[in-house]
């Protein structure tokens, strides 16, 4: 007889018990190398919650597939964000058993419809059926999968421009969102201040989404990797925050060793030891 299993609880699972429990947000970072060693090593660190991602990082389906395996069983929350807002790829996403989507450049509650309704079967959505096929499932082995799928499943969409800011409390009405998540660097840029996240009319922008959330009962997250910005949003209700990637912290890290072992003057490479 084959081993009937059960999904894992989602992101929306765990906004609800931080928020009905400890009270705590939860923190994050980003996976961004493509590598699934490096994944499980973030998935071991004691953050809450790791964002794998697929819209600015060497990630395909099957190195994503990989990650999730290599993290699977760890006491970590995983979310996976595609590289775009498609029907079709979103499928793929979710036959591959990711359970907790984050949809880039959600600028309208139409676009905020479009992502629900790919993360839904017939006649709720438009989500391709193939379970039989697919590791969402376990191919077959969670009982009654089609019909309660969409409980396995949570859907936070992007709040990174302009005009999402002013649409906010429309797609945050959206039935099936489960939460927003801010992203600065892109919102600086669509307002005129490319590269500057902390801007003042940017963070009034963030904060005016977060009170936005707060106001409709759904959490609300945010990118910052500056430690002194990310307590602020967390003091003005941000419940989930990502505060680092593998990538980053790997160049930081192999700079300063650079900058405490190599002399300017050299020029040279160490030699290894």
């Amino acid at each position: 007889m084959p081993l009937r299993v059960e999904p894992d609880p989602t992101f929306r699972d765990a906004l609800r018990n931080q928020t009905g429990a400890s009270g705590r947000p939860l923190a994050g970072m980003w996976v961004c190398s493509g590598s699934p060693l490096v994944a499980e090593i973030c998935a071991g660190s004691g953050l809450d919650w790791l964002l794998i991602d697929a819209e600015h990082s060497p990630n395909g389906l099957e190195s994503i597939l990989a990650q999730l395996q290599a993290v699977n069983g760890y006491p970590v929350q995983v979310m996976v964000r595609p590289p775009v807002n498609d029907t079709v790829l979103l499928k793929q996403y979710l036959d591959l058993g990711a359970q907790n989507l984050l949809i880039p450049m959600v600028n309208s509650a139409a676009e905020a419809e479009a992502a629900v309704a790919a993360t839904r079967y017939p006649p709720r959505g438009v989500r391709g059926v193939g379970s039989a096929l697919a590791r969402a499932s376990r191919w077959n082995r969670v009982p009654e999968y089609l019909a309660g799928a969409s409980g396995t499943v949570s859907v936070t969409v992007q709040i990174e421009s302009a005009a999402a800011v002013e649409a906010v409390a429309e797609i945050l009405a959206v039935d099936g969102v489960d939460a927003i998540f801010l992203g600065p660097s892109d919102l600086a840029a669509s307002m005129g201040v490319l590269g500057q996240q902390e801007h003042p009319d940017v963070r009034a922008a963030v904060e005016r989404c977060l009170a936005a959330a707060a106001a409709a009962g759904k959490p609300a997250g945010v990118n910052a990797f500056n430690p002194a910005t990310a307590h602020q949003y967390l003091a003005a209700g941000a419940a989930f925050i990502l505060v680092g990637a593998d990538v980053a912290l790997l160049a930081r890290g192999s700079e300063a060793l650079a900058a405490g072992f190599v002399t300017p003057a050299s020029g040279a490479t160490p030699t290894s030891y």
